[in-house]
């Protein structure tokens, strides 16, 4: 894949807050007392405003994504019903569903309704994830990823780096990753959050840059840099490309602000990276 071309993603927070989970990374749990928008079914009209002003920037994906452990007939309903609408809108946008674990069943209802890539991560290698979340399995999550590639639907899987894990942890969880042959692999640094039971993270820039060299040593598709990028590397982010880095998120990401559209297209015209105007 060529590495002059970066492809951008936008992400969209359609229902936020109230998980029951206790995924001890995520903002959106109940269980902790995080100062976070809670709402449910944000409306279509500032959902299609989101999407072409982030289109018009240059995003070729679009993520629909939704708080909770995953699909019930409601919700499957909800993100039916925009992913519908949206795609009558923007034909050409490349509408991605992540709502936590699904069904072959359900996958079918949403790729019907015109969504063609799903997003489930991994978060973590399967030995460690007991360590960051209970109330499910790492398991439940490959099994959904799966059920992903089941129905044809383009995979978009990967996680988070720097809860806790070492390089042996994360060299496992690539490798599960890759076991999945995924089309794109997002890859988010931890954000921390005063109310979450994690600590700030001890990575440094270098070891940041170091993981997105490893995994590009193993993967030749797109390595997106998503949550995380900004607070993490600073006014270093550009060096992601330098380490194999593809693609990014911009925009806001789903419980914090991210950095202006403007401000990332400036950077990749001063790399002389091109934006990509293909999925392909």
């Amino acid at each position: 894949m060529n590495n002059n071309k970066i492809f951008l993603c936008a992400i969209n927070n359609i229902e936020s807050g109230g998980c029951s989970e206790d995924c001890k990374f995520c903002t959106q749990s109940s269980r902790y007392q995080t100062d976070i928008e809670k709402y449910k079914n944000k409306s279509f009209e500032q959902i299609l405003n989101d999407a072409k002003f982030l289109n018009e920037k240059g995003a070729l994906g679009f993520c629909l994504v939704t708080a909770g452990k995953g699909l019930n007939d409601r919700k499957l309903k909800y993100v039916s019903q925009i992913a519908e609408k949206l795609k009558k809108e923007l034909p050409d946008l490349n509408l991605i569903a992540c709502n936590g674990t699904a069904s072959v069943e359900q996958l079918r209802v949403l790729k019907n309704s015109g969504i063609s890539s799903y997003n489930h991560n991994l978060e973590s290698a399967e030995s460690f994830y007991n360590e960051i979340c209970t109330t499910h399995t790492w398991r439940e999550r490959y099994e959904t990823c799966e059920n992903v590639k089941n129905v044809g639907l383009n995979l978009c899987t990967g996680g988070i780096v720097g809860l806790g894990e070492n390089d042996e942890v994360r060299e496992e969880f690539f490798n599960e990753i890759l076991s999945l042959e995924p089309n794109s692999i997002p890859i988010n640094f931890y954000h921390h959050n005063e109310a979450l039971p994690i600590p700030k993270t001890d990575l440094t820039i270098n070891k940041g840059l170091e993981i997105i060299k490893n995994l590009r040593n193993k993967f030749n598709g797109r390595i997106m840099i998503a949550g995380g990028r900004e607070s993490f590397f600073g006014e270093n982010d550009w060096q992601i490309f330098q380490a194999g880095a593809n693609s990014i998120v911009i925009g806001n990401y789903l419980t914090t602000k991210g950095i202006s559209a403007d401000h990332d297209l400036n950077v990749l015209k001063k790399l002389n990276l091109k934006i990509a105007k293909s999925c392909q």
